[in-house]
């Protein structure tokens, strides 16, 4: 974990998944602040709003944290300048390829560049681009997600591309032992998102971490993708009637699409800003039955809420104790 930790100039390699609306400063802050690595979830942010949440994030602490930009927003451009002028030492591309100059533009700045890699065929795509670390992510996590389970994916990469740049594991890690196993197969490091969820200073509705609390893994399902001419990321979330809101919207904008009323790009957009908004009902407003409760298949783990510092604690603990035990 120390190739890991150097790299992101922290104490533990835990990056925090970043989740919008749940990854806001206080979160940020309070992951940094007990020796993880926070991660600013920009989402929809526009480049104002950006720049006032690193600002504020910065207030709280004094240590690292990166920030996460998609792909697909029509400003990314914007997004990194931003980057830059708080001179941001990291930030994570995810929804997609990046586009065309933001590697460039990204380490302009002389932040280190952080790419999702859900292929070993992209994973050497990224890397000759000259991405500085991959996150490899399988289709336990919560939120978008990949075909792929998580073990499988680091089975198949890290002997591959461990020893080329640092590789954080992500996907379904709820405890210590999960952390050790992959850092045995050579990771640097993870990302665990629904893990914090609960913590105490995540800003999430009661409504949502009391739902949190409850789930079992057989909650967290993912959507299902209705018509193949539109290329929906499935997302994993709780069950509720919010899934079926999303079916309907995707009809509604698959027959926008069969009328010409929208190019694919505008679809996928409308689509993006459709699990913002559900997103943010559950997180922000508490509605957990028509909101979307993006959550990870470790969502059984977590049982109650607790201090961020605490989280990573046990975590730590507990992979230290796992290596240990592999040690005697």
């Amino acid at each position: 974990m120390s190739r890991g930790a150097t790299f992101l100039g922290c104490e533990h390699a835990i990056m925090g998944g970043a989740m919008s609306w749940v990854s806001e400063r206080n979160l940020v802050a309070a992951i940094s602040n007990a020796g993880g690595f926070g991660v600013i979830a920009c989402g929809a942010m526009t480049p104002e709003l950006l720049d006032r949440e690193i600002a504020a994030t910065h207030a709280l602490t004094g240590k690292p944290f990166g920030v996460n930009l998609i792909t697909m927003h029509p400003q990314l451009t914007e997004l990194i300048a931003v980057c830059g002028r708080h001179a941001v030492g990291h930030v994570v591309l995810a929804g997609g390829l990046p586009p065309k100059g933001s590697l460039e533009a990204i380490k302009a700045t002389g932040a280190k560049v952080i790419c999702f890699a859900p292929a070993l065929s992209l994973a050497k795509k990224l890397i000759r681009s000259g991405v500085d670390a991959l996150v490899i992510e399988g289709m336990e996590a919560g939120g978008h997600i990949g075909p792929v389970s998580t073990s499988v994916l680091a089975q198949e990469m890290l002997p591959v591309i461990a020893e080329q740049l640092p590789v954080f594991v992500a996907g379904g890690i709820g405890r210590g032992e999960a952390i050790a196993g992959y850092l045995d197969m050579g990771a640097a490091g993870v990302q665990l998102g629904t893990k914090f969820v609960c913590a105490t200073e995540s800003i999430a509705h009661p409504r949502f971490k009391q739902a949190f609390i409850r789930a079992s893994a057989r909650d967290a399902v993912a959507s299902v993708q209705l018509d193949p001419r539109l290329p929906v990321i499935p997302v994993r979330a709780l069950k509720n009637a919010g899934g079926e809101l999303f079916t309907a919207k995707q009809r509604e904008v698959a027959q926008r699409l069969d009328e010409e009323a929208v190019v694919m790009v505008e679809a996928q957009l409308e689509i993006e800003h459709y699990w913002a908004g559900a997103l943010r009902r559950a997180v922000i407003d508490g509605d957990v039955e028509h909101g979307s409760v993006m959550a990870g298949q470790s969502v059984g783990m977590v049982t109650r809420e607790e201090p961020a510092a605490r989280i990573i604690a046990e975590l730590i603990d507990e992979a230290a104790h796992a290596l240990d035990r592999r040690a005697v």
